[in-house]
């Protein structure tokens, strides 16, 4: 079975994702495969919308596929990562600018490279088993494929707190955080895709959406922007430090997991990117980190002790508390000949 179909199904152009043992991990292939199909169906009038979705119960995409990223820079070559994320990130803003509709259903994980492909589009519809996330920084890289732009908008500081903890949204949420546009009851999905592909003409969406259940973050977000205005790392952890509420603790206990590098980098990122919702700004400050990320970061290290050993013990580069900001500076500094472009 191949990994990925596209095809043109009465007005719909459909993309599907086939991975489900993987949790449909997006791989290179299928970027370029999403990004031709669009290119294909951008000027073709039989094509009236886009309808992405995956199959399986689990997931509608977990993440990037990482094995070759982590394989290659062990090796010494950075230049098929520095490829892969760029071109991937040119995909996700022709997702984001595309001039017809899109419809993705998001079931189960959506996370990262998931999200890149499912939360950029016109039509975000999530179900009862929706959960999204941003994880990066638990593997020595920062929120990318344009997540860092969702989040630096969501209400608050959400964002910063969602991307440095990687807490996973339910569809509510989602929703509340910008991830997400519509709550529809996941048996419904097989009828929308069917009449989505007979019309051409999404307004069956907004007939069919519903009120999710409650999600925890609203209650939360006193308690967060009080801590994640903080400006910049080891006062957000001493913040955090000097509360003795569960949340301070759970949060305390998710950053103290993740790279340092990232997590400062992120809240960086988080500060840089307020108010702007240009997605070629965002993915070109992430490309930044990312094509540094195995040479100079934790990835490789992040990703040794989450998928290849597994011992859930990285050796991170730098103390959280003692971080220089020229470090952080350094990680997201232009590229000059390498910027990314579109």
């Amino acid at each position: 079975m191949s990994d990925i179909t596209t095809s043109i199904t009465g007005r719909a152009g459909r993309i599907t994702l086939r991975r489900p043992k993987a949790l449909n991990a997006v791989t290179y292939e299928m970027v370029k495969a999403i990004d031709t199909a669009l290119e294909d169906w951008r000027n073709d009038d039989a094509v009236s919308l886009v309808v992405i979705d995956a199959i399986g119960d689990k997931a509608f995409s977990a993440g990037g596929d990482i094995a070759e990223l982590y394989a290659t820079g062990k090796a010494g070559d950075y230049d098929f990562g520095r490829t892969f994320w760029r071109d991937e990130y040119r995909m996700n803003a022709r997702l984001a600018e595309y001039e017809k509709p899109i419809v993705s259903f998001l079931q189960g994980f959506t996370m990262g490279g998931g999200m890149g492909v499912g939360c950029h589009v016109s039509h975000r519809v999530v179900g009862e088993t929706s959960q999204i996330a941003m994880p990066e920084c638990g593997i020595g890289l920062v929120p990318d494929v344009g997540g860092s732009m969702i989040l630096a908008n969501a209400p608050g500081h959400l964002g910063a707190y969602l991307g440095t903890t990687g807490a996973r949204m339910g569809p509510a949420d989602a929703i509340l955080a910008g991830f997400a546009d519509l709550y529809i009851p996941q048996e419904s999905w097989p009828d929308l895709i069917a009449a989505l592909e007979t019309s051409g003409d999404a307004a069956c969406l907004d007939r069919a959406r519903a009120t999710p259940p409650q999600g925890r973050l609203e209650a939360l977000r006193p308690e967060i922007d009080s801590h994640f205005a903080a400006p910049d790392l080891p006062a957000l952890l001493a913040s955090l430090r000097a509360s003795d509420t569960d949340f301070a603790s759970e949060t305390l206990k998710f950053l103290s997991r993740a790279s340092p590098l990232s997590l400062a980098c992120t809240l960086d990122m988080m500060r840089a990117l307020k108010g702007n919702t240009n997605i070629r700004d965002a993915l070109a400050l992430e490309y930044r980190f990312t094509f540094r990320a195995m040479e100079h970061g934790d990835f490789l290290e992040g990703i040794r002790a989450a998928i290849i050993d597994k011992d859930r013990s990285p050796n991170w580069c730098h103390d959280p508390d003692r971080l220089p900001s020229s470090t952080v500076a350094a990680m997201l500094a232009p590229l000059g000949d390498n910027e990314l472009t579109f």
